[in-house]
């Protein structure tokens, strides 16, 4: 069993941007990981540790990006409740892996990592 008071402590002494990167990496990490049938228990548990990034991220954003946060967190948790159907079915599956990274992108686009890493890489830090 997670110990959820350590990772929220460790996951909350970084800033905005890096939680967001996080959270964005899981949703990632959802997408890759459902294409293989023995990842089901690790997709799962991707899909219940996202929830709790953006419960602990969306008091942190902006109204509109804490919004669209909890739309998601909602929406995991349905695919929580529905998991061992959706497994099993290899079109919600890929519904699954096609939202998944629809919602990292974007988040890594809210964060701005990926202008600031731009930004470092041309200054040649």
């Amino acid at each position: 069993m997670k110990d959820w008071a350590a990772i929220r402590e460790r996951y909350l002494s970084d800033d905005l941007p890096i939680r967001l990167g996080g959270l964005a990496a899981n949703l990632s990490r959802i997408k890759s990981f459902v294409s293989h049938d023995a990842n089901r228990e690790a997709v799962g548990s991707l899909i219940e540790e996202s929830k709790f990034f953006i419960e602990w991220t969306a008091m942190a954003a902006d109204i509109d990006v804490a919004a669209e946060l909890v739309e998601w967190q909602i929406q995991l948790a349905r695919w929580a409740r529905k998991w061992s159907t959706i497994w099993d079915d290899p079109e919600l599956r890929r519904e699954v892996a096609e939202q998944s990274s629809t919602w990292s992108k974007r988040l890594l686009a809210l964060s701005g990592l990926l202008s600031k890493y731009t930004e470092e890489r041309l200054k040649g830090v």
